[in-house]
């Protein structure tokens, strides 16, 4: 084996183990010891090769019980696109949209809550300005698929019906339709995507391991000013989701 990188000599022949399936899904694999033994390295060694299969989704660690082999998910295809929302906006719940969408949220929000810098900078106001701040899980067949922070500055907001994203004579209509209410306008929504690792707080709301991999998508939307009127965090597991962008074109 490499002497350089050892842990991944031994993350290649244990991943091509279980895909051939020595190991049944929800079997536990040998302990550490043993496969320390197995493959004349350190216990470190072989930890952090169940690590890195963890993180790639074909393990699960099991607090004081063991490494198991990890039962595969679906992964489903979800579909982002403002193209198909405004051409399907009239049919029935059931007949748009992919399967395995959210059709069911939980949320919490917090008003007055001062802006951090980064929130701040993203919804071009100053540091501390209050906003309404929600966080959001959302469901699909009553499992987890998606977390969402949302922030909206209370100066436009405020003191209106709508102040309350989930209250109010619009609750769950979403932004565009709800700022709509009081007049504003939307023009533009700007999505950024980044991989990431899921952090140890949204591996236990979204049901999955400390370290997968996770989509984040920053998104701010603007009014026809060119104001931002909300933005939010996105977090969408990757082994559960396959995220797809849909654009329209402009016909002559």
């Amino acid at each position: 084996m490499p002497r350089e990188t050892p842990y991944l000599a031994v993350a290649d022949v244990l991943r091509a183990r279980i895909l051939a399936g020595e190991w049944e899904i929800g079997e536990r694999l040998p302990s550490r010891a043993r496969l320390a033994v197995e493959y004349g390295v350190g216990r470190n060694v072989i930890q952090r090769a169940m690590d890195r299969l963890i993180i790639e989704g074909l393990l699960e660690g099991r607090a004081g019980s063991g490494t198991y082999v990890r039962r595969p998910r679906e992964r489903l295809r979800l579909i982002r696109s403002r193209h198909r929302e405004r051409r399907e906006g009239s049919l029935p719940r059931q007949d748009r949209g992919e399967r395995g969408r959210a059709d069911a949220w939980d949320s919490h929000s917090q008003v007055r809550v001062p802006a951090p810098e980064p929130i701040a900078e993203r919804l071009a106001i100053s540091p501390g300005d209050l906003c309404v701040c929600t966080h959001y899980e959302f469901l699909a067949d009553g499992l987890p698929v998606q977390l969402s922070e949302s922030w909206e500055p209370m100066a436009i907001t405020g003191g209106t019906p709508i102040v309350l994203p989930e209250m109010g004579p619009l609750a769950g209509k979403g932004v565009v339709e709800r700022v709509r209410s009081i007049g504003v306008v939307i023009s533009t929504v700007v999505e950024v995507p980044r991989p990431a690792r899921a952090t140890q707080v949204q591996a236990n709301l979204l049901g999955i391991s400390l370290g997968d991999l996770v989509l984040q998508i920053e998104r701010t939307i603007f009014d026809t000013d060119g104001r931002p009127v909300e933005t939010a965090d996105m977090v969408i597991p990757d082994i559960c989701r396959e995220v797809v962008y849909e654009f329209g074109v402009d016909r002559p």
